[in-house]
């Protein structure tokens, strides 16, 4: 059962697929909800629709309600959800999508009754086994850099065809081709097209540059 949205976001079309929204989803964390608007136009600018919120800060779900409200061409979601209630709540402020660093079975449970898509992180093979058994086939792999890189990603698609990931942690533009060259890849998360001193000094043109750069960069690995 979907949680309600708040009565200031309106209802927006269901998410079928995270993996399925773009290439590069660019992984956020927001200090100053005022950022959050013209950061986003910047990223959608740029080819990068998919906008994950960390809640790591007090401003994110404010972030992600201001995303929700004012930039329709983004698709906005909420990562590092640790807490069954974060689920709700990002929901009710306007996330279509939640992505969480781990999984427990009630993190999972309440996940699953938001209503929107989720990719519960895992990084090592038991989780990704635990997951299917539960009927869960899209994942987030993190760290993904610290828990074996392409080389495990790899590995997995033989035994584990069924499972797709979003790998994040440690990926940057030289890196991020040869992950969505993967089969069982279907995007990648990160954060360098968003360095600090670009977001700070509100250099969104800097920002839609990078963003350009990544989507394009995605578009050539799926082309090769």
């Amino acid at each position: 059962m979907s949680s309600p949205l708040s009565s200031a976001v309106p209802p927006v079309p269901s998410v079928p697929s995270v993996l399925d929204l773009a290439p590069v989803v660019p992984v956020v964390v927001v200090e100053d909800a005022a950022d959050a608007v013209p950061l986003a136009r910047a990223l959608v600018a740029g080819g990068l629709p998919a906008i994950e919120v960390t809640l790591r800060t007090p401003a994110a779900l404010d972030a992600i309600r201001a995303i929700a409200g004012e930039v329709p061409d983004a698709v906005v979601g909420a990562g590092t959800v640790i807490a069954p209630e974060q689920a709700g709540e990002a929901v009710a402020a306007g996330a279509r999508f939640l992505v969480s660093p781990g999984w427990t079975d009630v993190l999972l449970a309440a996940m699953r009754a938001s209503g929107v898509p989720f990719l519960p992180g895992v990084s090592t093979t038991s989780e990704v086994v635990a997951l299917l058994e539960r009927g869960v086939r899209e994942m987030k792999f993190f760290p993904a850099q610290a828990a074996g890189g392409t080389a495990y990603l790899k590995s997995l698609a033989g035994p584990l065809p069924q499972a797709r990931f979003c790998p994040t942690g440690g990926i940057g533009p030289d890196s991020a081709p040869d992950y969505l060259a993967l089969p069982n890849v279907g995007c990648v998360g990160g954060s360098w097209m968003l360095p600090a001193d670009a977001v700070a000094a509100g250099d969104w043109d800097r920002v839609e540059r990078l963003a350009r750069e990544a989507a394009g960069l995605s578009a050539g690995a799926r082309s090769r």
